[in-house]
């Protein structure tokens, strides 16, 4: 298999936005480009997403997005508190009831409501 990397690319209104709110969410260190393409890499967490690239495009949100990140935190109720602050917006909450394979997830929206959850994970699990 010659796979060397994944990444993901984000369609937006404004890049430069999105991007400040990612880096920060995220941890990436390494941010290339300008718009129409912004792409952030080099996360300091230990299984990192390889990068994510924001993407212009003249149309805005028309539904919810099809595919979407999971956050995966120990305590996803200071996460949350911290994304809040860095302009996202709850959209339901997982509260305390263990959802698929006990994991407990909030669902929330970037500053352009594109949706991603902040998923408490069980004790147990690996991931």
């Amino acid at each position: 298999m010659e796979l060397r990397a994944i990444g993901i690319t984000m369609d937006c209104q404004d890049p430069e936005r999105l991007a400040d709110f990612w880096q920060e969410a995220i941890g990436f260190r390494s941010r290339e480009g300008h718009e129409p393409y912004i792409t952030l890499s080099d996360s300091e967490v230990g299984k990192p997403l390889n990068h994510l690239t924001l993407q212009k495009v003249p149309e805005g949100k028309l539904a919810k997005h099809r595919v979407h990140l999971d956050l995966f935190v120990r305590d996803p109720n200071t996460e949350v508190e911290r994304l809040v602050k860095l302009g996202a917006r709850v959209l339901t909450s997982g509260g305390s009831v263990p959802g698929h394979l006990g994991f407990v997830a909030i669902v929330m929206c970037d500053p352009e409501d594109g949706e991603f959850c902040v998923v408490g994970r069980p004790a147990k699990s690996g991931i």
